[in-house]
């Protein structure tokens, strides 16, 4: 699958390490391979150490890559680097540009522009947004290649931003030989997906990050499911132990310069999350159908397969049903640690009742 190549022995650096699939990467890397050493960069802002599992060979530093002090702090016979850090998500970054851009694009362009001449690196892999490059369409869609046209109007500061991070990095691998690879991701979702994880960032969606792990903690607390669009939008769900097999891929198998999908090729109805996960957590069918939000045009979407397929030998393996029921047996073992990670939100969150 990756030429012979192994993560044994080599020094890694992920940025954004102690973050729902920055936490997921680093437990597989260490479950399939012998690293020399992980450093971990995280401002944690959102995202909790608790995350990290425990081992001699994780070195973390607490802080922001945008940060030349941080920056000289990391050991520069790096091998490899996962940048997966950014300022989560669509909505924090409209309530925000400028965290986002601190956050998003001034990592981004910091991280490379001190790397770019190090030549012991193999490979940089980005976390890029499929969300950035897909059509935006409530009618039926087709799947988003790698070499979709990007348009030049966006519905949020955080798709702008994971745009100028692929546009970057395309031009110090142009430049210099930087050997850069975009993994444009889905939609993650799987165990340690921690709401409320970090610092209040301005607005509910602190919280209330992702459709999954909302619908999860909500159904779980028998409340009823909020559907915007009426349930009726689509995104191409990826289980986060899928999305590290295929960082890893990238690692290991990508062409620098080229982009990744890391999908599963499937379109699912949110209507149909709310569905399976009511059901897993018998919560009566309980669904709130709701307006499309006013700012996000992007109705149905999914990710081509093809090209990872080819270049990567890369598939996902998790189903939907099965990725979804390992999700919810993760929120009831950890039920007291999320409530309390939401708890500390609430006077905030508070005024926007």
């Amino acid at each position: 699958m990756n030429s012979g190549l192994s993560l044994d022995g080599k020094t890694l650096l992920v940025v954004g390490g102690c973050g729902f699939v920055g936490s997921n990467l680093i437990k597989l890397i260490l479950k399939k391979y012998n690293p020399k050493e992980i450093i971990v960069v995280d401002n944690l802002l959102s995202s909790e150490t608790k995350n990290l599992p425990n081992d001699k060979r994780i070195n973390l530093i607490i802080g922001s890559i945008s940060q030349t002090e941080i920056l000289q702090k990391i050991n520069p016979a790096l091998d490899y680097i996962f940048h997966l850090a950014c300022f989560h998500g669509n909505q924090s970054s409209i309530a925000s540009p400028i965290q986002d851009h601190e956050n998003n694009t001034l990592t981004s362009l910091m991280l490379f522009d001190f790397f770019h001449s190090n030549k012991n690196l193999k490979k940089v892999v980005y976390s890029a947004a499929g969300c950035a490059v897909a059509d935006k369409t409530y009618d039926n869609p087709t799947a988003t290649e790698e070499n979709a046209p990007v348009s030049l109007f966006h519905d949020s500061p955080y798709s702008i931003s994971k745009l100028i991070g692929e546009m970057y990095g395309n031009y110090y691998f142009h430049r210099y030989g930087f050997p850069f690879v975009k993994a444009r991701f889905q939609n993650v979702y799987g165990p340690g997906e921690l709401l409320g994880a970090g610092r209040w960032r301005g607005t509910p969606n602190t919280v209330w990050r992702n459709v999954i792990p909302t619908f999860i903690w909500k159904a779980l607390n028998k409340e009823a499911l909020p559907l915007e669009n009426e349930g009726e939008s689509s995104r191409d769900f990826i289980f986060v132990e899928d999305i590290a097999e295929g960082l890893i891929s990238c690692a290991l198998s990508g062409v620098d310069g080229e982009a990744y999908n890391l999908a599963t090729g499937e379109e699912t109805k949110i209507i149909e999350i709310a569905k399976i996960i009511n059901s897993l957590t018998e919560n009566d069918g309980n669904i709130n159908l709701l307006p499309k939000r006013d700012w996000d045009n992007s109705g149905r979407r999914f990710g081509s397969t093809k090209k990872s397929k080819e270049q990567l030998n890369f598939t996902t393996t998790t189903s939907i049903d099965d990725g979804l029921e390992k999700t919810v047996q993760w929120f009831l073992d950890n039920f007291n640690f999320i409530k309390g990670s939401i708890e500390k939100h609430e006077l905030n969150m508070s005024k926007f009742n």
